[in-house]
């Protein structure tokens, strides 16, 4: 077995008495030790260890593998001591060893491990030990590491390792943090002695809480270990989480145990600095000039804050809130209350006449003479520069335009007077693309601009801003005269890892400035900002070298090609450096501990907009308070190929990418392409993805592509694959058994949740060691995504409909080699889901015949039924009412029962297996059997003739409406006459619930139902009855069980209430499907009345909505493994 970590001993109980007699050892993770380090522990651990080296039993080896929290360890039979678990490999049998002080325990059948830890034990060649599973070696590398590829050895050097093969030089920092602890401590005036003595720490009380609070660690560690994903395997590509850099992890522990406030120097004189030099450091990465004597280019200037979410609303706060102290701190109303300091009286009166400023167009008037719309229109430099200019041309100190300010400000008089004095009508806006994080609706809603005036730019079809959507947008504004605060451009979004045209925005706000219209450009680089380190230190944008390849200068097995980002992508992130003010989450894209924000200016005077302390016109740097400033005190390019080209036309789906292939690309543009073009381009594309990418190693794609044109070369083609960055979006769709596609989003949907159900973990039950994959998802609303989604829709074979589509996404911030046959093992395990799948959505979709189940209603001499429907079942997805007729002597025995329980609801059910539509709707008759809701059998053998529908409405949900019912509810309402007829409710959205009544009681008050309409069925509305407010229903049980609020009598439909209905015509067809088949025409209602409901009644929410495929939902145990913590400590 290749070399593993050493083991780190921690202390529980004292590890050595005065006779240094062997105590009680356990294994415990990091944050145990970090709590029980001391020296003493530390001194044992040594004793211990050079004790077995000397004895030739070599040092103390430990496979992560083997970590289980806490893991106690057995007592010999040779001695009462206790043994630490230090497993050592013997290569002749893999035996496994314990050591008890200078004894050897038992082997490893002896040992209290759990089941999961003793299965993961093998030997080198793979063989399981104690019945465990056969293990598959590390496929990183097919024969060697990578040892001639130093960029890769480098980023190895920065993490703890998927199988925690830096654990030793980690633990070795980690002591160094602890040690430079517990000096501190000690040194700050010694002479005070201990202020918790031996005495404390021996009493009942300290060790009856220490002992408390032990076993509480040890449930939450085994609970962490149990249940926790495994963020930091190659294996996991769900969400945006990786491995934690140890660089992060060791300042984050570090700084943890000194708890610093970076408010001011008082309170954190060192780590005040470091966030001070953390933002600098930013700004330099996105480009931002740091030189203060670089007078050409504004200064930049950046802070940390607890998120992207709070980042993203300090740049909202940013251009609309006015501060007490600080001229320009906000960028629209400031100039606004400038203005008021300006006119007759007002402390600033004496530069009206002289203070020239320029417009948004270049026009340089009186600042007196500017407009409303002049004035809420100033560039972001010009507004900026007022308060130097104001000290510069008419020595107007700081203190002095403080005070002059303090009447004028919007924080003093508030924003509405001064919307209402300048009569703003229409609410300043801030525009994004729709696909935008939640934190930007949330922003608005908290800085006051209201979440509906953040404005939700349409996406085009790879997700990425619509520019010609903005273009119209911006162009509307300028002429309805409506302000803009900002555009916002998202550099990579967390759902499809789109990266909008930051350059188009910055082009568009210069086209609109020259036009009299100027906003904020705010970058909203949460995810992508830190692919800033990825653009070439000599970048130039529009240079041909940008379209090449980067050179490789790897070499052997386990190369790792370096991997670059679209030419266009490029320009994008080179381009932060215009932008006003970027947010960027560390603990995303940056491998820091959650939570991390950061935002970033490029004008550092812009940092005055949120302040609450009067700031210096100066723009020397110093060492200042931060608090004061904001509103707190290539391995996915792989993948990319796979989701690309993974399925064939053999295969029983498709896998389609949002992102577009290159083929695709060029046969949209070209305005000749036909259907047959199309689809042969990007076969031949997708033919070309397996045969150069995946079926090679990296190193063969690099050898091979040295003989190829650039333009025809494999990594040219890889680079062009995916999305901007390293999230991709794809969603899968199925063929039923013949081959044809399927067209209905809610199926595929189904498809892309039960394959995402299996590849991540939505359950205590679920074991996240046992899941070999990880994928995540995400939804693309109608509302939000529109063409985008549409288009999506279209490619995937399915109708464009308003539906939401599910799209699973895959995240890969692994730095750690693609190479072997690792990536291909992940596809292959994710096929064989797939595969697995699509065989129970084609049951679900495909099967025809089954057992059903008809609601038994009287008719006089024959019977009418009505279907137990069910939306996600193929043989039962149709809402059917029928009639039929029964031998007489059946109906005799019917009549009897129903006579002697005349609150009873009777079944008639078919004996076999039938497909409704080849068979009981062709032939009109079948065996059945008749029951009671409890299922007591009333008659069987029953022929059933003449079966013949009144109704036979389609479910599917492309048949379906998008809104419930509003104001009424809607019922067929069929039988032989006015005097004995039913009601069925409408099954118009799913989910929903059947509501049905016989024998009711139906009195006309005006106009009349022809017997023939009523015996084809028509629409009855119960008027008033808000079925919108109602759904979705509560299941049965709630609905009508127990008593009280829930009782059946106290459901609103029930027996004896009564409706006041309307009965219209139904205008379609007996097998016609929606939606709209709730719609009535108006003006010729056939009558009104009202209704009341007699004994039949039936109401049944549950198996309308059941799907019975559904994997049942455990959910509920969380709660119950969380409180396993607590009771610890009671």
């Amino acid at each position: 077995m290749s070399a593993v970590p050493h083991a780190c001993l921690t202390r529980e109980q004292p590890l050595l008495s005065k006779k240094a007699r062997p105590q009680a050892f356990s294994w415990s993770l990091l944050p145990d030790y970090s709590n029980v380090f001391s020296a003493k522990a530390f001194k044992a651990a040594r004793i211990l260890r050079a004790t077995m080296t000397d004895r030739g039993l070599g040092p103390l080896p430990i496979d992560p593998r083997f970590f289980t929290p806490a893991r106690h360890i057995c007592r010999t039979e040779r001695s009462p001591s206790v043994g630490a678990l230090l497993p050592d490999f013997n290569p002749s049998h893999g035996s496994l060893y314990m050591y008890a002080g200078k004894l050897p325990c038992k082997r490893a059948n002896m040992f209290k491990m759990t089941k999961d830890a003793v299965k993961n034990v093998v030997d080198d060649g793979g063989k399981a030990v104690n019945g465990g599973e056969k293990a598959v070696k590390n496929n990183f590398y097919t024969s060697k590491p990578p040892e001639d590829d130093k960029s890769h050895q480098m980023i190895s050097s920065l993490f703890l390792g998927p199988h925690a093969e830096n654990y030793e030089y980690f633990k070795s920092n980690i002591i160094t943090i602890l040690e430079a602890t517990r000096d501190a401590r000690y040194n700050y005036y010694p002479e005070d002695g201990p202020f918790i003595n031996e005495s404390v720490q021996a009493s009942e009380a300290f060790t009856k809480n220490s002992d408390k609070i032990s076993k509480a660690v040890k449930k939450a560690a085994e609970l962490l270990s149990r249940h926790s994903v495994p963020w930091w395997s190659p294996r996991y590509a769900a969400h945006m989480c990786m491995d934690m850099s140890m660089p992060a992890l060791l300042g984050y522990f570090m700084t943890m145990l000194y708890n610093p406030n970076n408010v001011s120097i008082e309170a954190s004189p060192l780590t005040m600095v470091a966030e001070i030099e953390a933002g600098q450091q930013l700004c330099e990465m996105f480009g931002y000039n740091l030189d203060p004597e670089n007078k050409d280019v504004p200064l930049g200037w950046g802070h940390i804050t607890c998120g992207g979410t709070v980042a993203n609303l300090e740049s909202v706060w940013m251009p609309l809130i006015s501060s007490l102290y600080r001229a320009a701190r906000n960028l629209k109303f400031y100039p606004l209350a400038l203005r008021n300091a300006t006119k007759d009286f007002g402390p600033l009166a004496f530069i009206a006449d002289r203070f020239v400023v320029e417009t948004c167009d270049g026009t340089k008037k009186l600042f007196k003479d500017f407009t409303k719309w002049e004035l809420l229109n100033l560039k972001v430099p010009t507004v900026l520069e007022i308060p130097d200019r104001l000290s510069v041309e008419f020595g107007i100190s700081s203190a002095f335009l403080q005070g002059a300010m303090k009447k004028y400000g919007i924080q003093s008089v508030g924003l509405g007077p001064l919307e209402r004095q300048y009569d703003i009508q229409k609410p300043i806006q801030y525009m994004v693309a729709s696909t935008r994080h939640y934190s930007w609706p949330k922003s608005g809603a908290i800085a006051g601009i209201g979440s509906d005036n953040v404005v939700g730019i349409a996406p085009d079809i790879e997700a990425r801003l619509d520019l010609d959507d903005l273009d119209r947008r911006l162009k509307a504004s300028l002429e309805n005269q409506q302000a803009v605060y900002a555009v916002v451009a998202i550099i990579g979004s967390t759902e499809e890892g789109a990266v909008d045209s930051l350059t188009g925005v910055l082009k568009l706000r210069k086209k609109y400035q020259d036009q009299g219209l100027s906003f904020v450009v705010h970058a909203d680089g949460a995810w992508g900002g830190y692919f800033a380190t990825m653009i070439p230190k000599d970048f130039k944008p529009g240079d041909p070298k940008n379209a090449e390849p980067p050179k490789q200068t790897g070499a052997g097995d386990g190369f790792v090609p370096d991997a670059s980002l679209r030419v266009e992508t490029q320009e994008d992130i080179f381009a932060l450096r215009y932008a006003d003010s970027i947010t960027v989450d560390p603990h995303k894209a940056g491998y820091i501990p959650y939570p991390a924000g950061g935002l970033c200016y490029r004008d550092d005077r812009m940092r005055f907009l949120i302040t609450w302390t009067s700031p210096y016109i100066s723009r020397a740097g110093t060492t200042e308070s931060i608090g004061i400033y904001g509103v707190e005190g290539r391995c996915f390019s792989n993948l990319s190929a796979h989701w690309a080209a993974m399925a064939t036309k053999e295969s029983s789906y498709i896998c389609i990418p949002l992102n577009l292939l290159p083929a695709e690309r060029k046969a949209m543009q070209d305005p000749n392409t036909t259907s047959e073009s199309y689809d042969k381009a990007v076969e031949e594309e997708k033919q070309k993805i397996r045969d150069q990418i995946l079926s090679k190693s990296n190193q063969d794609i690099i050898n091979e592509d040295a003989n190829r044109e650039p333009q025809d070369r494999a990594m040219v083609l890889l680079r062009a694959l995916g999305s901007d960055l390293n999230i991709n979006a794809f969603a899968l769709n199925f063929r039923h058994s013949d081959g044809t596609l399927n067209d209905d989003v809610e199926e595929a949907n189904y498809l892309n949740r039960r394959v995402v159900e299996v590849l991540s973990v939505d359950s205590p039950e679920d074991d996240p060691t046992k899941i070999p994959f990880y994928l995540t998802s995400t939804e693309f609303e109608h509302e939000l995504y529109g063409n985008c989604a549409q288009h999506f829709k279209k490619r995937l074979g399915l109708a464009q409909d308003e539906l939401n589509l599910f799209v699973l996404r895959n995240v890969l911030m692994t730095p750690f080699p693609t190479e072997g046959n690792f990536i291909d093992k992940m596809v292959q395990i994710f096929q064989e889901v797939i595969e697995k799948e699509v065989e129970v959505c084609r049951k679900r979709n495909e099967t025809k015949e089954n057992h059903h189940s008809f609601i038994l209603q009287d008719g006089g001499d024959k019977v009418y039924l009505v279907n137990r429907s069910m939306f996600y079942l193929e043989s039962r997805r149709r809402q059917l009412i029928a009639s039929a007729k029964i031998d007489d002597k059946t109906m005799s025995t019917y009549q009897e029962a129903k006579k002697s329980n005349p609150g009873e609801t009777f079944f008639l059910s078919t004996q076999n297996k039938e497909d409704i539509s080849a068979t009981i709707l062709s032939d009109g008759a079948f065996e059945a059997v008749i029951t009671t809701k409890s299922g007591k059998t009333v008659a069987k053998g029953v022929q059933v003739k003449s079966f013949t529908a009144i109704k036979d409405r389609p479910l599917n949900a492309k048949y379906r409406d998008h809104a419930y019912p509003s104001g009424f509810m809607p019922f067929y309402l069929y039988g032989p006459s006015v005097e004995n007829c039913h009601i069925d409710h409408m099954l118009l959205r799913a989910p929903n619930i059947q509501l049905s009544a016989s024998n009711l009681s139906l009195s006309i008050s005006e106009g009349s139902v022809p017997p023939e309409t009523l015996k084809s069925g028509c629409v009855l509305y119960l008027d008033g009855v808000q079925e919108e407010a109602m759904q979705p229903f509560l299941p049965t049980s709630d609905l009508v069980g127990g008593q009280g609020p829930t009782s059946a009598k106290n459901f609103f439909f029930a027996k004896g209430k009564k409706f006041k209905v309307s009965v219209f015509a139904d205008r379609y067809g007996v097998s016609q499907g929606g939606p709209g088949l709730g719609a009535v025409d108006h003006g010729k209602r056939l009558a009104t009345g009202e209704v009341v409901l007699g004994d039949g009644v039936w109401i049944d929410s549950e198996t309308v909505n059941r799907d019975p495929f559904q994997r049942p939902s455990q959910t509920a145990k969380w709660r119950e493994e969380f409180d396993k913590i607590g009771k610890e400590l009671e």
